[in-house]
């Protein structure tokens, strides 16, 4: 019988996509899909050149104006059933052409349909459609690609330049429009402003950089004779586990240094240490003629040990290291690197990649969002749907059978959209994260940023009431169904986007979700220890200070009707009856409630520390009202919006402070201020290895003297609080823009190197907080910019010279700094942020590249392209020129 079913449904289904009208809608949607679409910025001060802003409802009354060209190349297309579905992470506020309109969908999704008025698109001719969004669009990443068709019957197609991960394929070039205000003083980065960037920064020879290691240890006194390794060495590694030990020996062979008579010893000696340096990860290293020697205070010294040894081997020339004798520990316990594979799935191959260099730079925590919004992507027993809708992304408007489209992913279920790592595929990469020292601590983000979840609990639930069993539906459903509050969150999902943190059906689904990842971590032998809550922005952004309620409007805000706005779970039942009840205030505190509710139940699993993102636990008094033994929490506030003192509020409230500021550490922002630069920017426009290096996360305020806000002025910082010292540093990749295997360790790499050198040592040149000191950037001069500065060229140069050849080594998919370069009196200049990287120059337009040699500069004239190669010459940087 369910044959003959399955039958009369397909039929029914072919007899659809056979009939005429459908016939007729898919040859318009292959039509639409030949167009060529392009998009212009054209003004990113539209508030300042007429448009009413404010009016439209635009947050801080800020907007922009773009034109969306569409080019029909064929026949004339009249027919009106249609409609494209595009990514927008800026809200469309109008459309200034009549025959068309945009409708906010859900998300980053929106739908571009004709009006009554459309007449259609003619043969030949182009179409434009002028918009207006919020905010402003800076970098050409703020463009979304895979804009799609659809009609009824049809089969979804892609707009076929818009499918492409090269941006200009269908984005114009910004020009002028790179600033976000009109007085911006941010330094856009052409080739001659990257040159006298880069002009202070030195090559070293490599006789200054003999014995440099990375991450710098403590203490190091470098011998003057040389080792040499070219006969190979004879690895010790008893006082290591076996899969330790594997690893090790992988990265052994990976720099090419071949087994044979050299002995590298390691030993285990916990009573040779003492003071600060009694702590885990601390070693000393002996290289001697004779043999090298590492002693750990446990298993992660030996290990450290090791990868600073390894640190030492050159990649061309003779394989000779220098003698030397180093004495090291962590300067902090909690060195992390956090990536979200919701928004944007990544492979577990690059997972794993990721695992081997935090290794090697001595990172020790591995923080892994692995649900949001856009996806759930772990392997859950018992709750298929999670995988099998909340892990895909297709077009199914219903959301049946996966999540809405979002952030380029298109109609199809294809590329990084989707993605889920298996049971399996979890525990290999805990076993992985185990042998090179590394905890992973898993990221399920609630109540906010959890709408693949909800949905696919949705689904669970619609399944088995279908089937008659109300109880098992009711038993992790994340929505109350008696909540209508109308709420949007940061990234305009609508209440969707939020469990329901009232619900006991949520802490069933909670303690499922722990449960089953915890059981994971036992068969990998790698025990769960932390547990990352998530709790960031679970707010409605209509109701935040940019929005102005239209009775009694505010100048410089957008005008909205606030009486229309809820915030998130205002109208649900089971929330009003805990505020009834008395436990919790009102509903502002229920996302600070939600996270005591769920430390208790990760401390009845034994789970020593809750984590969670410090505005998700903000209207808790303190640390104390949490049942784990710690609650660590990464710490978000930009410095220049008062970070530099409000960091002091949550350790002096008992939290363990996760330095994880977004100006600094937020790796998906752009290397430079400009627009061809790919990521996202509402903290910094600009984070480079540079400015990462000169981050002082132990004395928030001192970073003023050394860094601008996010419109490239100075400000003023200081505290006249306590400050009990950071617990860690974490830097964090989020995926909204970064789709790729490729883009991820684009904006990685070689970020998490300098990012390492922060959380490993401590320089000389970061100052001791101290309460009341005022830094003001460009007037005190407190810091030692010179001993900075020295600092900085000597970690550049062993950057271009050794380090990023190891990375060629790994097939880390790294970016590649752009040169710096001028013409002066006909001769080109040029170079790197790195000293030491080849540098290439065309005169012909690109059909020719020369290797560039600073001691023979060439004559040049007219325009002259520059990029940099990669030291294994497989890959090159973005191209930039310069004009004689």
């Amino acid at each position: 019988m369910k044959n003959v079913r399955v039958t009369i449904l397909a039929s029914a289904v072919l007899g659809i996509l056979s009939s005429p009208a459908a016939q007729a809608n898919q040859r318009t949607v292959d039509a639409i899909s030949q167009f060529h679409l392009n998009y212009a910025i054209t003004d990113n001060h539209a508030a300042q050149n007429g448009v009413d802003c404010a009016k439209l409802g635009a947050d801080w009354a800020s907007c922009n104006k773009a034109v969306v060209t569409l080019t029909n190349n064929g026949d004339a297309v009249t027919d009106k059933d249609w409609t494209i579905y595009f990514h927008s992470i800026r809200q469309i506020l109008n459309v200034a052409n009549d025959q068309f309109k945009v409708t906010h969908i859900m998300g980053d999704l929106h739908k571009l349909e004709p009006t009554d008025k459309f007449t259609g698109f003619p043969a030949k001719q182009s179409v434009e459609i002028p918009i207006i969004n919020e905010y402003w669009q800076l970098f050409m990443t703020d463009v979304i690609p895979r804009w799609y068709v659809a009609s009824d019957g049809a089969t979804a197609k892609v707009i076929a330049n818009t499918d492409t991960e090269a941006l200009s394929q269908f984005v114009s070039p910004l020009g002028e429009q790179w600033k976000r205000t009109a007085d911006d003083k941010n330094v856009l980065m052409t080739a001659e402003a990257r040159f006298e960037k880069n002009s202070d920064v030195k090559t070293l020879n490599l006789q200054t950089l003999r014995g440099q290691i990375v991450p710098t240890p403590r203490a190091v006194k470098i011998h003057g004779q040389d080792v040499d390794l070219s006969s190979g060495v004879k690895l010790d590694l008893s006082a290591l586990s076996r899969d330790a030990q594997d690893a090790v020996k992988t990265r052994f062979a990976l720099l090419g240094v071949k087994a044979g008579s050299y002995p590298v010893r390691s030993v285990i000696a916990s009573r040779d240490f003492s003071g600060d340096e009694a702590v885990s990860g601390a070693y000393t290293l002996h290289i001697g003629a004779k043999e090298a020697v590492v002693t750990g205070y446990d298993q992660a010294g030996v290990f450290y040990g090791l990868q600073s040894l390894l640190s030492l081997i050159p990649t061309t020339g003779a394989m000779k290291i220098a003698a030397l004798d180093a004495k090291d520990a962590p300067r902090f316990d909690y060195r992390a690197i956090q990536l979200d594979v919701g928004r944007n799935f990544h492979s577990k191959d690059a997972v794993l990649r990721l695992l081997d260099q935090m290794a090697a730079y001595k990172l020790n925590k591995f923080h892994f969002h692995l649900s949001d919004d856009e996806g759930w992507r772990i392997e859950i027993p018992g709750l298929p749907e999670l995988t099998d809708i909340g892990s895909k992304r297709c077009h199914d408007l219903s959301e049946k059978t996966c999540l809405l489209p979002q952030l380029g992913s298109g109609p199809d279920s294809n590329n990084n959209g989707s993605g889920f790592f298996t049971r399996a595929d979890y525990i290999d990469i805990l076993k992985y994260a185990k042998a090179r020292q590394i905890e992973v601590i898993p990221e399920i983000d609630m109540p906010a940023h959890a709408r693949a979840a909800v949905i696919s609990m949705e689904a669970r639930y619609d399944r088995l009431m279908k089937e008659g069993k109300a109880q098992d539906a009711a038993q992790f459903r994340l929505l109350d169904p008696t909540d209508t509050s109308n709420t949007t969150g940061v990234q305009f999902y609508n209440r969707t986007g939020y469990l329901n943190p009232c619900l006991d059906s949520s802490r069933n689904f909670v303690d499922k979700v722990i449960g089953e990842i915890q059981q994971m971590h036992k068969e990998a032998g790698l025990p769960l220890q932390t547990w990352h809550f998530g709790g960031d922005e679970a707010k409605n952004i209509y109701l935040g200070v940019g929005y102005t309620d239209q009775k009694n409007p505010e100048a410089g805000k957008g005008i909205i009707d606030k009486s229309k706005q809820d915030k998130p779970w205002a109208k649900s039942q089971a929330c009003q009856a805990i505020i009834k009840e008395g436990k919790v205030t009102d509903v502002e505190h229920l996302s600070s409630y939600f996270g005591i509710e769920v430390s208790k139940q990760v401390k009845a699993r034994g789970i020593t520390t809750m984590q969670a993102w410090q505005d998700g636990l903000k209207d808790a008094k303190d640390a104390s009202v949490f049942a784990t033994d710690h609650v660590n929490v990464n710490f978000w506030d930009t410095l220049y919006w008062g970070g530099f003192d409000s960091v002091n509020d949550w350790a002096n409230k008992g939290f363990r402070v996760i330095v994880s500021n977004p100006d600094y550490v937020y790796l998906d922002f752009p290397y430079e201020v400009n627009p061809q630069e790919s990521g996202y920017y509402w903290g910094t426009r600009f984070s480079d290895e540079r400015k990462i290096f000169s981050f002082a996360p132990d004395n928030m305020p001192q970073n003023a003297e050394t860094s601008v806000d996010r419109d490239g002025n100075p400000f003023t910082a200081k505290s006249d609080k306590t400050w009990p010292g950071a617990y860690g540093l974490s830097a964090q990749l989020w995926s909204e823009v970064v789709r790729t295997d490729n883009q991820m360790e684009y904006m990685i790499y070689p970020r998490l190197v300098a990012v390492a050198e922060r959380a490993w040592h401590r320089a000389a040149w970061e100052q001791d907080y101290k309460a009341g000191r005022e830094y003001k950037g460009g007037e005190t001069h407190l810091v030692d910019v010179r001993a900075l500065d020295k600092d900085w060229t000597r970690f550049a140069n062993v950057l271009g010279s050794r380090e990023l050849a190891k990375l060629d080594k790994a097939g880390i998919h790294y970016r590649l700094p752009v040169p710096g370069a001028r013409v002066v009196g006909g001769v080109l200049e040029a170079n790197t942020s790195f000293p030491g990287m080849v540098v290439e120059y065309s005169t012909d337009g690109g059909k020719h590249w020369q290797r560039y040699d600073d001691s023979a500069r060439p004559k040049v004239s007219g325009e002259v392209q520059v990029r940099t190669a990669s030291p294994d010459g497989k890959r090159i940087s973005r191209v930039d020129s310069v004009k004689a």
